[in-house]
């Protein structure tokens, strides 16, 4: 297999955790016969220092060509004295509309040998976690209509529109069944249906495209209650699919509950499932440089566009096992690190999981 990858080291602890996946990547293109052919560019404050812009126009056309794009975190308080048009997040916004990328899956996984590190009983969590939160990116209330106003008083209101058509809905719909496949065979779609004509719509075609699965299992549940049953049980969830600011809540939550966001990867697709595969921590500018950086979300996010985008789930799994054992051993980055466990660098971990995927 051949596939061209546009690689963005980002700012802060990117460019030290996107080495380490990386490595990790050559590794597994070496081991099955694929070839990966890494572009690297720049975006977000790396850019601003040289191009005085946060999105290079090479950088674009580079990733428009690519078959998908790898991301390291971008920002920082260095920039932040810059205008919205101007800030480092602006060029994850801009690649985000210009490859039509609507579909965000944010996995929540918690892998057993960090348990203790998740805030629920210790029961729920025995033998860890792992579901998937599929959210419609480019829709919804962040982009429908909005107003600031004034009555005839002069007292201020607003309003935002929670927009979404059935084509928006069908798509992201289609991700998550597709999704589902690959995993348990479940969907559980959230709305609030009971209130919301948006959400009613929601759930009307949620319903026709799971006729096109028969083989998928789709539930639905009110936000609200969703929100409660995952801290009540997480376990019950595989794949959730929902909307866009109900995706915002709920992928935040499912993260918090796997105890370190430096373990968590993420996607973000379009129709045809080409993505941008980044890590949700930040840039953690305070400690670049120092070694302290978890590259285990940045290597994870590789297995995901392996998985995703490529289709090569033999290779994304044998990554995710080497992270497991890994983390098995006791080998422990400063984020996640406890008394009886072993601390290592940035490069130690990248090492460990290499020899790690090397071995199996």
């Amino acid at each position: 297999m051949h596939k061209n990858i546009a690689v963005i080291p980002g700012d802060g602890i990117g460019p030290e955790v996107m080495k380490q996946a990386l490595k990790v990547l050559k590794h597994i293109g070496n081991t099955f016969n694929h070839q990966f052919n890494l572009s690297e560019c720049l975006a977000g404050g790396a850019a601003i220092d040289r191009d005085g812009i946060p999105l290079p126009s090479e950088t674009l056309e580079i990733c428009k060509n690519a078959d998908a794009v790898l991301l390291g975190a971008l920002g920082g308080p260095k920039w932040d004295h810059l205008d919205g048009k101007n800030r480092p997040e602006r060029a994850l916004l801009i690649l985000r509309k210009e490859l039509e990328l609507f579909a965000n899956l944010r996995p929540a996984i918690l892998f057993p040998a960090l348990k203790d590190a998740c805030p629920l009983k210790p029961s729920l969590v025995e033998n860890g976690m792992n579901l998937m939160v599929v959210r419609e990116l480019t829709g919804g209330i962040y982009f429908g209509d909005q107003e600031k106003l004034k009555d005839s008083n002069g007292k201020e209101a607003a309003y935002d529109t929670m927009y979404y058509h059935e084509d928006e809905i069908r798509r992201i719909a289609k991700i998550a069944f597709e999704m589902a496949l690959k995993r348990k065979k479940k969907v559980l779609s959230v709305d609030k249906a009971n209130v919301l004509e948006s959400s009613r719509l929601w759930r009307k075609i949620m319903i026709e495209v799971a006729a096109d699965y028969p083989g998928v299992t789709l539930e639905h549940m009110y936000i609200d209650n969703a929100a409660m049953q995952l801290i009540r049980d997480p376990n019950q969830f595989d794949v959730i699919a929902t909307g866009n600011m109900f995706g915002d809540i709920l992928s935040d939550e499912a993260s918090m509950i796997t105890g370190s966001i430096g373990l968590l990867p993420s996607a973000s697709l379009d129709a045809n499932q080409k993505g941008m595969f980044e890590p949700i921590h930040g840039s953690a500018p305070d400690i670049a440089g120092q070694g302290k950086a978890n590259p285990l979300a940045m290597i994870l996010s590789t297995a995901m566009m392996l998985k995703a985008s490529f289709d090569l789930s033999e290779e994304a799994d044998r990554i995710e096992k080497a992270v497991e054992h890994v983390l098995n051993s006791g080998y422990r980055t400063e984020d996640i690190y406890s008394e009886g466990t072993t601390l290592v660098s940035t490069e130690s971990m990248g090492e460990r999981v290499l020899d790690a995927v090397n071995s199996m």
